[in-house]
């Protein structure tokens, strides 16, 4: 387990170059040119290199305790540190059982989304 977080070799100035881009600003990463961004781009990059500075830390510690034979799996270390975001399927469960309203329709609609496939 190495003891920093810096950038993995194989991250390339075009991947962090592809943290500039969006809809509202086209730039092309192999372009050489002083460039200026808005502070919520900025954000935008300092939160994708703080992400990837984690994940690189959190995979860090999954080798370390596979590495020790520690009881705690990988798998289940980066579920309870990576958690899934609610599916769209969970969260429209979830807005209409807080929904007032006729509790028979209330039924009919959960069942109904409960009935579609987890995507």
């Amino acid at each position: 387990m190495t003891n920093s977080i810096t950038p993995p070799p194989e991250l390339s100035d075009e991947q962090v170059g592809n943290w500039l881009i969006d809809d509202g600003y086209p730039w092309e990463p192999s372009e050489q040119a002083v460039i200026t961004i808005t502070t919520s781009r900025l954000k935008n990059v300092a939160r994708q290199a703080f992400q990837a500075g984690a994940d690189q830390e959190l995979e860090a510690c999954c080798e370390w305790l596979f590495s020790n034979d520690y009881d705690v799996a990988p798998v289940v270390l980066r579920a309870a540190r990576r958690p899934k975001p609610p599916s769209l399927k969970e969260q429209a469960i979830d807005a209409v059982e807080r929904v007032d309203g006729y509790p028979e329709d209330i039924r009919r609609i959960i069942r109904a989304l409960e009935a579609l496939p987890d995507d």
